[in-house]
């Protein structure tokens, strides 16, 4: 998409005009219609959970690549993405709930037993992924953070459409485009997620009360700094790290339309179990 000037401002705003489409079609996507019972929406966190684990992977290769994590430490360049990230990172890794600190990922583990939902394969991805067993079957001794947890998706029993989902962050992060990082995260967030999907989570735990009430604080926690906090930051992250290079903006395009179109794909994939 041809750009009038490779400004922060206009190309901000060329990035949300290409997505736009996009953007209406998973606000729009019948899945949200298609949850009508609890097994519904069980099946839903189910491969849901997949791209609440993608998005802190994706956070933490942003926040590897803006910060220095390693000792001795040396400043790095984009200070103020440096800032940005930082903040995102306190909200997203240790969030408080009740009184306590916790990570959205694991609040939404938390949902997931709360109401029933089956937590066997992403538990399962987590501790390949931990114990990295991998490891003896990747020759190249170089093989990036990336490529490791891409194997081991590869050998976990999930969902097809989550491990689609996983093997297209995971190939992006191996890619080490900045630019391309922080536009997929910024632009493929979970605001997305419609209103009438969270009046229905509210509905089911006044008819069950207890057994939703996290998952629904998740959904609305998310979406709330979502919109306050984290996506004006995000943006602004994205416009530090392009500046007013006309192709690092046009890649930028190109991450961000990738990662929605990812993202129908697994709302596809979803409703097609729940129709089965």
């Amino acid at each position: 998409m041809k750009q009038t000037a490779a400004t922060p401002e206009t190309s901000i705003a060329s990035i949300e005009e290409r997505i736009l489409p996009l953007r209406r079609r998973l606000a729009g996507h019948p899945l949200y219609a298609s949850i009508r019972t609890e097994f519904h929406l069980r099946t839903f966190m189910e491969s849901h959970v997949f791209a609440v684990w993608d998005f802190m992977s994706l956070l933490k290769a942003l926040q590897s690549r803006l910060t220095c994590v390693t000792s001795p430490w040396l400043p790095t360049d984009l200070p103020e993405s440096r800032r940005f990230i930082n903040e995102i990172v306190l909200g997203e890794e240790s969030d408080e709930f009740c009184g306590r600190v916790v990570s959205h990922f694991e609040l939404y583990l938390e949902a997931m037993q709360q109401a029933g939902a089956d937590t066997t394969a992403i538990s399962g991805l987590l501790a390949r992924v931990s114990a990295r067993p991998v490891l003896e079957a990747i020759e190249d001794a170089e093989v990036g953070d990336a490529a490791i947890k891409d194997a081991a998706v590869e050998d976990a029993a999930l969902p097809a459409g989550a491990k689609a989902f996983l093997r297209a962050t995971f190939s992006l992060i191996e890619t080490g485009k900045l630019h391309a990082l922080a536009a997929a995260f910024t632009f493929g967030r979970e605001d997305v997620i419609p209103d009438m999907f969270r009046s229905l989570v509210r509905d089911l735990g006044q008819q069950r009360p207890g057994e939703y009430g996290t998952f629904l604080w998740y959904l609305e926690r998310h979406i709330e700094v979502d919109g306050e906090d984290h996506g004006p930051l995000s943006l602004r992250m994205v416009a530090d790290i392009c500046a007013e290079d006309e192709t690092l903006w046009r890649e930028a395009g190109d991450a961000a339309e990738a990662a929605l179109q990812a993202r129908l794909a697994l709302w596809d994939a979803i409703l097609e179990q729940i129709e089965a």
